[in-house]
């Protein structure tokens, strides 16, 4: 009987074990069920991403389209500006010479003003005006 006793005693830890087997079993193949949902979900999604992905390719080509038209208008910007200021110290050189003639022209004036201011003031004493 002792031998019973053992084996009696043995037999409650295997059942134990088997039990915790058999939910483990069981816990594992509802793993296994999310884990084929999530892929299944993943497959959808990475299928999506195909023609997202050539959208992208095909805007980016647009861009790089758009930036080497932008930078060749940048530079053509660049150009006229160039240009533009040669143009403005051309013209400060002539508002320059202008200034000048505009000068003499008022010194060759001032005596023509002073006998003008003389005639006027004879006129008024002579009573002509």
């Amino acid at each position: 009987m002792a031998d019973r006793g053992e084996h009696s005693s043995s037999r409650p830890p295997e059942r134990q074990r088997i039990k915790k087997l058999a939910q483990a079993a069981l816990n594992a193949d509802v793993t296994v069920d999310q884990l084929e949902s999530i892929l299944a979900d993943m497959g959808e999604t990475l299928e999506g991403i195909g023609p997202t992905m050539d959208g992208l390719n095909s805007t980016i080509v647009k861009l790089d389209d758009t930036l080497v038209r932008l930078s060749g208008t940048l530079d053509q910007v660049d150009a006229t500006v160039d240009r533009m200021s040669d143009i403005v110290g051309r013209l400060e050189r002539v508002v320059g010479r202008v200034e000048a003639m505009v000068g003499v022209g008022e010194a060759a004036l001032r005596p023509l003003g002073a006998l003008e201011a003389a005639g006027r003031s004879v006129a008024a004493r002579l009573g002509w005006h």
